[in-house]
């Protein structure tokens, strides 16, 4: 990795006039500002469809794109959509929070109304290409979306017998009775794959590569394991035999159970990883760089029996290791990758990393809420990683100052050498501290540079009811702060391009 620095920003929180971030216009504008501010990559969360909690990482499908990011207006410009329908209805009050309620209600609606108009017109080539191009997954995936839609919205271990076996009489019936479903599923994901595709080359003709997030599990309900069974650890019933999770520790007396069916790794190996080969070759369709959330769990992970309701009885178990990787390697060449391998380090997870020569993450929260000889202070960040001030699980730097220990804010204050007791300068001295870090990428969450306190946490692990929620209001993002941020990157050689002046800044 060359010396770089980018913001952490997801789709989600991007103002729109449309219950939530999209593809639109105010994405534009955002490369825009990551260009005038001399940024290199934005980092995303997970896009793919969301179901019940709303969680990027609990997702439909891992191959899929999330309907909620398509952009209506662009629809409305290629005639599929009036603009009286996108104002008839209701997609939440709040401009700074997602009100998914509102949106389950309205943005499929509109969305088949304009799949009624492009099925009215010519089909486009470029469409019956995507569908032969994707076929691979996401046949499966809206026939996986019919079903569920016309099963009242049940997990398809709740299905019929028959459509649980995938016997091929049930599936034959079901795309013929559920055709036009079917057909609506594909017309989603083929509107945002342009859509997408389009703000991602924009992107890429300013020199911005877009982070990607991969979940290391799937969702228990999702196109994934119900079309792939044979890749997990599901008992005849189609019921998983185990879970993921974590063991009980110093945060929870009964440890964490997430409920994510476990990989059959034996069986993915004698398959050689195809599954998961498939599954990154789509995400580099889609990103730059591929995050892989959980890393440290390809090393050994945490079973919990299924029908247990806590963690406390898990085990832990080998998981593929570098093999993995070299499966990948072999298949897809040198893949850009960052490993978040955050949380208990053994000597086996470091091995494992370092022999794939992924960079790893380094959050500066840590570095003064445990010890004052973590492996998280600046000091001792190797190149090849990339520094956080936090994350999207982390409290905004605003609402950790204010939160934390009086010992771990005083010893804060003095190893960033920050003399304000304005919690705003602390928090860009914060910042300042991570593009200070010899790690090759700097990565600063946009509530960081707005200064946002505990109002705009993204995501609070273990909890439910205001997460995934958080969004900016248009005009958030000026020119002052772009022209700051610049200033910064330059200052600690993180520009993308030696010969950007000054002037990059103006406008």
């Amino acid at each position: 990795m060359k010396r770089e620095s980018g913001i952490l920003y997801p789709i989600l929180s991007l103002p729109s006039p449309h219950g939530i971030g999209c593809f639109s216009k105010e994405a534009f504008e955002f490369v825009d500002f990551l260009e005038k501010s001399g940024q290199s990559s934005w980092q995303i969360l997970p896009i793919g469809p969301t179901g019940f909690g709303d969680s990027p990482y609990q997702s439909l499908s891992s191959f899929a794109g999330n309907p909620y990011f398509i952009d209506l207006d662009t629809l409305a410009e290629e005639g599929l959509l009036k603009e009286e329908e996108i104002r008839a209805f209701s997609y939440g009050d709040d401009p700074r929070r997602v009100d998914y309620g509102a949106l389950y209600k309205s943005r499929m609606k509109i969305l088949r109304i304009a799949f009624a108009r492009f099925c009215g017109g010519d089909e486009p080539e470029d469409y019956r290409k995507y569908l032969a191009e994707n076929d691979y997954w996401l046949d499966d995936y809206a026939l996986f979306m019919a079903i569920k839609n016309d099963c009242g919205g049940k997990a398809w271990t709740d299905w019929e017998p028959d459509l649980v076996c995938r016997e091929e009489e049930a599936l034959i019936a079901a795309q013929e009775k559920l055709a036009d479903e079917i057909g609506f599923c594909r017309f989603c994901q083929y509107e945002f794959e342009k859509q997408w595709q389009k703000l991602r080359a924009y992107a890429a003709d300013r020199h911005v590569k877009i982070i990607g997030d991969l979940p290391l599990y799937v969702a228990p309900d999702s196109a994934d394991a119900w079309s792939a069974p044979e890749q997990f650890l599901f008992g005849e019933d189609h019921q998983p035999v185990a879970v993921a999770g974590t063991p009980p520790d110093a945060f929870s007396s009964t440890g964490q159970r997430w409920g994510n069916p476990l990989y059959d790794w034996e069986f993915m190996k004698k398959d050689h990883y195809s599954w998961w080969i498939s599954r990154i070759r789509r995400n580099l369709e889609l990103y730059d760089v591929i995050r892989i959330d959980h890393f440290n769990g390809l090393d050994s992970y945490y079973a919990i029996p299924y029908q247990d309701e806590t963690a406390e009885r898990g085990t832990v178990h080998s998981g593929p290791g570098i093999d993995l990787f070299r499966a990948v390697k072999k298949e897809l060449g040198d893949v850009p990758i960052i490993a978040e391998d955050l949380g208990n380090m053994t000597d086996s997870i470091r091995k494992m990393r370092e022999a794939s020569g992924y960079p790893g993450m380094k959050v500066l929260q840590y570095a003064f809420d445990w010890s004052e000889n973590s492996d998280y202070l600046p000091y001792r960040h190797e190149k090849n990683c990339v520094v956080y001030t936090g994350t999207h699980d982390n409290q905004t730097t605003r609402a950790w100052i204010e939160s934390v220990s009086d010992h771990d804010r005083d010893f804060s204050r003095r190893y960033i050498n920050s003399i304000f007791t304005d919690y705003g300068q602390f928090t860009w001295d914060f910042i300042r501290e991570a593009f200070r870090s010899t790690a090759d990428l700097c990565i600063i969450p946009i509530q960081d540079y707005l200064v946002k306190g505990d109002d705009a946490r993204m995501n609070t692990p273990g909890t439910s009811g205001r997460n995934w929620q958080w969004r900016t209001v248009p005009g958030e993002l000026s020119d002052d702060l772009a022209r700051s941020i610049f200033e910064l990157t330059k200052l600690y050689g993180r520009l993308p391009k030696p010969d950007q002046k000054e002037g990059a800044t103006a406008g």
